[in-house]
Parts: C-alpha cells; structure tokens; sequence
C-alpha cells in the first residue's frame, strides 16, 4: 500500500505542480457592468476575503497579471481551475496587444473542456501577442467553497499529459473495486454472510463517487449537466456515508454495538440521510444551507467512527486493527474536507483528489478486513462443525463401552439395501456375574465383551449396545461372522479374576430396506436368543428368515480350535451342525 501511494500520489497533485498558478479577486455583478470596464478597472475587486463570504449570485473573478509559462511559447496555453456549481461561465481573455478574446460555455456545455480531477481546462485562443489578465463571468454560482479554485495557467499539452496519468490511477482503483465487488457477490451464495452485500453496496457508491467527483463521467456521459453531475456526485458520497454506517454495524460483532452506540448509529444515519436527499431533491435551492447540513452530518460521521474505535478496543474486538487499517486514511482525509468546507483551512487540489485516492485504499485494505473477518466467520464455523461432530458421536455412543447406542445404530441399519444378518448377543447369567464381581467388575466384562465384539467386525458391519447386557451387531449376509468363532472369541476374552463369560446368540437374515423390516428380522433374531437362553446357553440359533433371505449352510467349526484368531472373524459360508430348538434352528455352542 505505501508503495503505491508513493507511486500514484505525484500522479494526483499534478495538476498542481504544472504551469503558473494564478491568483484572483472577486466582486459581484452589478447591471450595466461590462468585461472591458472591469479590466480596466481592478480597483474594485476584493483579492483579500474568501469568495465564498460573498454567498450565492453572479460574479466577476479577475486574475493578476499573469505571469510567462516556462517552455516552448509557441505552445498552446490553457487556463485551469476546479469544476464548481455555475450555471454558466465566460472567459474574457485580455492580451499584450489590448484585444479580449471570449470564451463562453454554460453547465449544460463544460464537458467539452472536463478534465479528470475534476478540472475546467479552457484552451485560449492562439495569438501573437501574450495572454496578460483573465476574468470570469460567472452567472448562478453556488459559491459553497469559491467561485474560482486554484486557477493555473499551463501548457495545454501538459494539461494532458497529466489526463493520461490520472486516466491510468482511476483505471486502477475502480477496476480493484469492481474486482472486489464481484469477488464478494461470487463469495456470498456460498457464505451468506450479511456484511458481503453491504460491502458491494459500499463499493457501489465508492465507484459512482469516484466516477462522479473525478469528472470522468462527465467525459463518458458528454451530455451530462455539470452542476447535475455535482449533484451526483453528491449523493454518492451521501450513499459512501450512509454505507459506512451499516458496515460498521455489520463488519463488528454484535457486542461492539450494544446500548447507546446502537441507538447513535440509527441517529447519524437519519442525520446524513436527511441533508443528503433534501440536497439531491432540492439544489440549487437552499444549497448553501443545505451544504452546511450535509458537512455537519460527514462532521458527526467522523465523530461516529472515532467513537465505534474507541468502543471496539474497549470491548477487546477481534476486527479493530482491520478496521482501523482500512479506514483511518479516509477518516484522516475526510476531516482535511470538512474543515476545508467549514473555512477553517484554505482549498488544495490535493483535498479532492484525497479522497477518490483514500477511498480506493480503503477499499483494498477493507478487502483485507473482509476477507479476515470472513475467515474468522469460516474458522468459527469449522469449530462450531467439530463441536457438532463431537456432540453428535457422544449422543450416538453407549459412554460406557463406545460402541454405537440403539438410536445411532437404527438410523444406520435400517435402509441398507441387499440381505442383512443381524446378530444379537446377550450375556449369560450377568447379573450372577455382578454379584460377584460388583458393578464395577460388570462394567469391565461390558467393555471387555463389547471390545471382543468390536474385533470381529469386517469391512460394513455396525455394532452397538441395544440393552444391558444385549448387543447387536448387522452385517450383510454374505459377510456376515461366523457364529461358532463368534461364540468361541466372545467365551476366550480375558475377563477379570479368570471370571468364565459366555454369550447366547440370536440371528436372522432377511432386507433392512424399512423399519417395518428392521421390525420383523429384530422380532425373528429376538426370539432366536430367547431360544439359545432356553436351549442351555452359550450357543447361536437362528430365526426363521423371509423367502429369499435364508442364512448360509454347510458344517459347523470345532469350538475348541485354536488359537482364536486376532483378525476380523471369516465369513460364514457354511452352516454349522444344528439340532432344532424352540425357535428355528439352533447351534450347539458348548456347556
């Protein structure tokens, strides 16, 4: 940013480093007076009082004599001043040789002579003779701040040279902002963060006043009333004011804002609203009054931010530096113009082209705030997701053996498509075993039981504790565990004290496409273990399965192999020897 302000700044304040500068004293128009009497007769004019002490009307603006412009004299010469509100200009040009040469052009016609800054830059007529005094005829001037501003008489050529470089420093600053602008518009579908639109508002009305205070519209919109442009150009700037206002209420967080800072925020933006409009509907009526409001509404705006800073550094806020960075130039510059527009410091070219130069790095450096804040938005919100996820696995795990609860293991069983066998596994005798071992000897064998179960899953199987001492555990048919080798690791765990653990088993294999599936094959695989329980224990049997979803046949495996294996158990393919039990078919599991 210092670099290219160290570039584009002598781009800024060329126009006034080329040519003479030309000093000039008014009086108003009285009726019968002609150009030749006044140059005549410059006794009456007033070189010493501001200008705009005269109030509003038509005057006459009479340079001292002019001095030679350093260069080539056969150059065309052309004299400079800054853009103001008048209804109609002409220029009495007086030379060497005694002839005045005249130069006329109302509001409606300056944007033949419109330069960037924005600057009126009236070539004189080529003579032989040497331009020696200029005056004004100004006809309905507003006379705000002067009706004649730093006045320069310069090479023409010279005049353009310097149109190219300013043409070049606004080409960049408003491509930059209607870059960022789009950027934010593409961001905000994805984001929807409140502050991405007020901040593509803000750089509407940036562009508009940089298009409109430079003059450049002017020269685009050739068409174009001057003092209608200077009414635009008003009403941008109102917007840009108007704008900070929201921004600030959204670029900070909530707390910032919170009692009166909230309640003076509403009233300074009625306070420029107000002066602004009534400005926009209403100028050239009133416009000096109207003037004064609307320079004590930027006055109140600048004491606004100043107060929204000090507030954001007392509530400790994460976006002061951002905002600070991107808006202390302007605010710095913004007070140069309300002091200027209060005559309290006298005009500089320098005061206008500020601003356009400050509001284009205000709008690189708030795009860097933007951007932090969206990434603080963005890192919050990954945390806010982690949170999510952490609260959502806690609410889906049983706490004490980490397996899935009932809840998170229906919302993932039911609607797996193809045959599933669901496994369900009840402990034997628990409630003996935490006699003797105490709860917190039964909560062990849960863990150690539940881990041993969690073992023997493949690739798609679910696990979960549906019960106090009953488990489940679904995979598809075909890859469903074995349940021998099942009954075999869950009874070779090592349980506290040597305790003996062993586990009945209740399977069935049918869809899981709804709940009312999910329904029948739980009812099936239920009373299968109910079965198991009441065949002696510590065997498998199996429910009756729908058509089409019978489980796998074949030989059962010795449960005394081993050693058991540490890996997911094989797929059960083959069905073990059975005898028929209370409920389907049964598996001898052992005593």
């Amino acid at each position: 940013m210092l670099a290219l302000l160290t570039v584009i700044w002598p781009m800024a304040s060329a126009h006034a480093q080329i040519g003479e500068a030309v000093a000039t004293c008014i009086r108003p128009i009285q009726p019968g007076q002609t150009a030749p009497a006044m140059l005549a007769q410059p006794q009456g004019f007033d070189c010493r009082d501001d200008q705009s002490a005269y109030g509003a009307g038509d005057f006459w603006v009479l340079s001292q004599p002019l001095r030679p412009v350093a260069g080539d004299p056969r150059e065309r010469l052309s004299i400079a001043f800054a853009s103001t509100w008048q209804d109609a200009t002409t220029l009495h040009i007086l030379y060497s040789d005694g002839q005045i040469r005249r130069i006329a052009f109302t509001s409606a016609t300056t944007s033949r002579y419109l330069l960037l800054g924005p600057v009126i830059a009236v070539p004189l007529p080529r003579t032989t003779a040497r331009p020696v005094r200029i005056l004004w005829e100004a006809r309905g001037a507003a006379n705000m701040r002067g009706v004649v501003r730093g006045a320069r008489l310069e090479h023409h050529g010279d005049a353009l040279a310097v149109e190219a470089q300013l043409s070049l420093l606004y080409g960049i600053l408003m491509g930059m902002v209607v870059a960022l602008a789009l950027y934010n518009l593409v961001l905000w579908p994805a984001l929807r963060q409140p502050l991405q639109p007020v901040y593509c508002l803000l750089l509407f009305f940036i562009t508009g006043y940089a298009l409109c205070s430079s003059g450049l519209i002017g020269q685009w919109l050739p068409w174009l009333d001057n003092n209608e442009r200077h009414r635009w150009n008003a009403i941008m700037l109102g917007g840009v004011a108007l704008t900070i206002v929201i921004f600030a209420r959204f670029f900070f967080e909530r707390a910032v804002f919170r009692g009166w800072l909230d309640r003076a925020a509403v009233l300074v933006f009625v306070l420029i609203a107000v002066p602004n409009l009534a400005f926009a509907l209403l100028a050239p009526l009133w416009i000096r009054t109207l003037d004064a409001m609307v320079v004590a509404g930027f006055a109140i705006l600048l004491a606004f931010l100043i107060a929204v800073l000090v507030q954001a550094w007392r509530r400790r806020s994460n976006f002061l530096w951002a905002f600070a960075i991107g808006w202390s130039i302007p605010i710095v510059l913004a007070m140069f113009r309300v002091l200027n527009a209060a005559h309290l410091i006298a005009w500089r070219p320098w005061i206008d082209q500020s601003t356009v130069l400050s509001m284009g790095a205000e709008a690189l450096c708030a795009s860097l705030g933007v951007a932090y804040r969206i990434y603080l938005l963005s890192r919050e919100r990954d945390v806010a997701r982690a949170d999510e996820r952490v609260a959502r696995r806690l609410a889906d795990t049983d706490p004490l053996t980490g397996l899935f609860n009932r809840r998170a293991f229906l919302d993932q069983a039911i609607g797996r498509s193809g045959p599933q066998t669901l496994i369900l596994a009840d402990i034997d005798h628990f409630k003996r075993i935490n006699d003797t071992l105490g709860h917190d000897g039964g909560d062990e064998v849960l863990r150690i039981f539940a881990k041993a179960l969690a073992d023997s899953l493949g690739p798609d199987m679910l696990v979960a504790r549906i019960g106090g001492e009953e488990f489940a555990l679904l995979a598809d048919a075909a890859r469903a565990p074995h349940a021998e080798l099942l009954l075999a690791r869950l009874r070779g765990a090592t349980y506290p004290t040597g305790a003996k653990v062993t586990a009945s088993l209740g399977l069935c294999t049918g869809p899981m496409e709804s709940e009312e599936d999910w329904r029948h094959v739980y009812r099936e695989a239920d009373q299968a273990l109910f079965a198991a329980k009441n065949g002696g224990r510590d065997r498998a049997c199996w429910g009756v399965s729908p058509p089409g979803a019978q489980p796998p046949s074949g030989n059962a495996v010795d449960r005394s192999a081993a050693p058991l294996p540490s890996a997911p158990l094989p797929i059960d393919r083959t069905r073990p020897r059975h005898r028929v039990g209370e409920k389907g078919i049964c598996a001898s599991g052992g005593s």
